[in-house]
């Protein structure tokens, strides 16, 4: 929430506009006074890595009543405050819009009982509302990932990593119950990340008779040689008749049926808190930028007018688009709506095509009963150049669904070198190189033997894959960097004036820099696809000169290893060196290859287990389109592509067609969707720089991201306009 709150006041203060604090929530709304402060530029340094809300938040029950709305709308005119913006769940931004609907008639009230002229009324006419979403539980529909969600998945995920060691030292069955009342987003992505046994959420309870079939699965698992179990349960888990399922109950019944050595988990509050991650700070990995988030905030509610309905900010794939907020919480209430009337795959569908795809992906890997009848087809999996984080959940899924489609699968040691060398014979191939792959499509004019399906993965710390905004690892690499950014700036605490130059990886693409930088609040962050000269370096020196007369004195610039050859991570620290001398000191820091390694994130692990199985779907269903006379044989372009995430959607690509969109000189895309974020990065830092608004988003409709969903619960979730319904 921090990093929301940084950027609304930050570009708020850029636009010219006055930003306010309203501490306490909704409560410091009614009470007024010392909890609506003004704002400013400084007053929001050093928070990025603070978990939780700097603001603090309440539940307010006098807001409920008209009485308190009216003190709420009091406070805020004599203030002369018109815009709002409201960073909490559905039943706070169903509040904020319930306060925007009766604003006017709240300001006759308060002019009949004497409490505010007709002239402040008049200059306080309509009250601007737009919403972000915070909830760790991403239960608002509308949005692919709420704020708070992945920090609370990060924390997860090391609770999971750690209690598997010890399970698998002991051979015991761990349940862990994770928050998720009336939403089990946090439990499905879990059980996905760390390929749990099974998975208990409330808008899908397991077919009666459920007992016997987990008891079953757990001893066919043992019995395949593995050592542990592990069980994911919603707090808000049930049975088909509505009957809670809990930790215990389950506890109770692998021990009595299995005699298995048993261990349950709550993990509770510690969900909630701790440094948000990366993803949280800047929603990279399937979204834009928080600090963009913030930015879109701002100017939606600098373009509203009287007929513009309440709008929720939200995220679609790694577009930021406007929403009307009550289409959305109306969506969020249907989906409660179907759990009660126990029609689990509305409750699905209604969730979003997000939740749908983890949940289909989830049963496919946790169900494997390989078909009696073999494919007599093989796939081979090779993972080419340097490592990354969630490699391993690419090959894992990969693996799985082609055993489960019948197929043999094999395993390329050594990468090309390892294919070259035959340790492996290898008919049909999946890999994971954009450079390797094009490589073997140009030969397939020489030698037949490479005219097979072929898919390529993108998994790369340096995300510059053309055909994919994101690729596997990015996501970790850049927690890294995250984390010790705020290391290395906390170290600073007590040091005054002091600035920290810090060099990434990334080969010449600057997303690792770019995003880190928004991430951990940079001052500036050079690049090779953002060309920089001695006048740019001169400028960020004076800045930093000025920034030390306040009372922030620190300053973090990252560069990318290859952003420049002649500025060299040397040259701008000895450069920054001299010209800050007796202003500020410097410190410099390379990252080097530590931004390779690490456990994979939640993200990573969910990316890639998704990647792996839609590719060998993908390969499965070219294979039958390829196979003629007892013989496989493809040479088009559309049998050997780039699996990538473009905007809002996984797709496939062809090799060839991607080729005019690659720099091959410096290995990077020729555009890259987060270039446009770097004039934000410049905003947040305090730059005197133009912003171009001329591709905000518009607003949306919630029907148009659920199309999926049966007729009547679409027009139940939001009625169609005159032209949609002629369309």
């Amino acid at each position: 929430m921090n990093a929301a709150v940084r950027a609304t006041v930050r570009v708020g203060i850029y636009t010219g506009a006055k930003v306010y604090f309203v501490h306490e929530g909704y409560q410091g709304l009614v009470d007024g006074g010392d909890n609506i402060k003004l704002a400013t530029w400084e007053s929001v340094s050093m928070m990025l890595q603070l978990g939780g809300t700097v603001i603090g938040s309440a539940r307010c029950m006098d807001f409920r009543a008209r009485e308190g709305r009216m003190k709420a709308a009091l406070n805020l005119v004599k203030l002369g405050i018109t815009n709002l913006c409201v960073i909490g769940g559905d039943g706070s931004l169903t509040g904020a819009n319930q306060f925007r609907k009766e604003w006017a008639t709240l300001l006759v009230d308060l002019v009949k009982a004497g409490k505010i002229t007709d002239d402040e009324a008049r200059k306080s006419c309509h009250l601007n509302i737009v919403g972000m979403v915070g909830s760790i539980d991403n239960d608002f529909c509308g949005t692919d990932m709420t704020i708070g969600t992945d920090s609370a998945l990060h924390r997860i995920i090391e609770v999971v990593d750690a209690i598997t060691t010890t399970a698998q030292s002991h051979q015991r069955t761990f349940i862990l119950e994770v928050m998720g009342r009336h939403c089990g987003y946090l439990a499905l992505v879990t059980a996905l990340a760390c390929g749990a046994d099974w998975v208990f959420i409330p808008e899908m309870p397991p077919d009666e008779g459920w007992e016997g079939h987990l008891c079953r699965r757990l001893a066919d698992q043992r019995a395949r040689g593995s050592r542990l179990n592990v069980i994911i349960v919603a707090e808000g888990a049930m049975d088909r008749a509505g009957n809670p399922i809990s930790s215990e109950d389950i506890k109770k019944l692998v021990e009595k049926n299995l005699g298995f050595d048993t261990r349950t988990t709550v993990l509770g509050h510690v969900q909630r808190g701790g440094t948000p991650s990366a993803f949280d700070r800047i929603l990279v990995g399937l979204s834009l930028s928080l600090s963009l988030m913030g930015v879109e905030a701002v100017m939606a509610l600098l373009e509203a007018t009287p007929e513009t309905p309440a709008c929720v900010v939200s995220l679609s794939g790694n577009q930021a688009v406007r929403l009307p907020l009550m289409e959305c919480v109306q969506v969020t209430k249907d989906v409660t709506t179907a759990m009660a009337e126990k029609r689990w795959e509305d409750a699905i569908k209604l969730r979003g095509k997000s939740f749908e795809n983890n949940w289909n992906t989830y049963k496919m890997l946790a169900h494997i009963n390989p078909p009696d009848t073999k494919s007599n087809i093989n796939v081979a999996i090779v993972n080419i150049g340097a490592p990354c984080a969630g490699m391993n959940a690419a090959v894992r899924s990969a693996v799985r669904i082609g055993i489960i489609q019948g197929h043999n699968m094999l395993a390329v040691h050594d990468g090309f070198e390892g294919l070259a060398q035959g340790k492996v014979c290898t008919p049909y191939a999946l890999h994971i190189a954009y450079m390797g792959g094009l490589e073997l499509v140009q030969g397939r004019d020489k030698y037949e033997e490479l005219c097979i399906p072929m898919v390529v993965i993108p998994a790369t710390v340096s995300n510059n894959v053309p055909g994919s905004d994101f690729s596997i690892g990015a996501d970790t690499a850049l927690n890294t960097i995250t984390s010790t950014c705020d290391r290395i700036k906390q170290s600073a605490a007590g040091t005054k004036r002091r600035v920290f130059i810090i060099e990434t990886a990334g080969g010449y693409c600057g997303y690792l820099a770019t995003m880190a930088g928004l991430a951990a609040g940079a001052d500036a962050a050079y690049i090779y696809e953002d060309k920089f000269g001695i006048r740019d370096l001169e400028m960020n020196v004076e800045h930093l000169v000025q920034k030390m007369k306040t009372d922030v004195k620190r300053g973090l610039i990252l560069r990318n290893e290859n952003c420049n050859a002649n500025y060299t991570t040397d040259f701008i620290f000895a450069l920054y060196s001299e010209e800050g001398k007796g202003i500020f000191d410097c410190r410099k820091n390379v990252l080097g290859h530590m931004q390779q390694g690490g456990t994979p994130t939640p993200f990573d692990r969910n990316f890639g287990t998704k990647m792996g199985s839609k590719a060998v779907l993908w390969i499965t269903e070219k294979l039958k389109e390829v196979y003629r006379h007892g013989r496989i044989f493809a040479n088009t372009p559309d049998s050997a592509c780039v699996l990538g995430m473009k905007k809002r959607a996984l797709t496939f690509q062809p090799l060839a067609e991607l080729k005019e969109q690659t720099d091959f000189v410096h290995r990077i895309p020729k555009t890259s969707w987060w270039l446009k974020l770097r004039p934000i990065m410049k905003i947040l830092a305090k730059y005197n720089i133009s912003l171009d608004t001329s591709e905000h988003a518009h607003m949306e409709h919630v029907i148009k991201k659920r199309m999926s969903m049966p007729a009547p619960l679409m027009k139940k979730a939001c009625p169609p306009t005159k032209h949609e319904e002629e369309e």
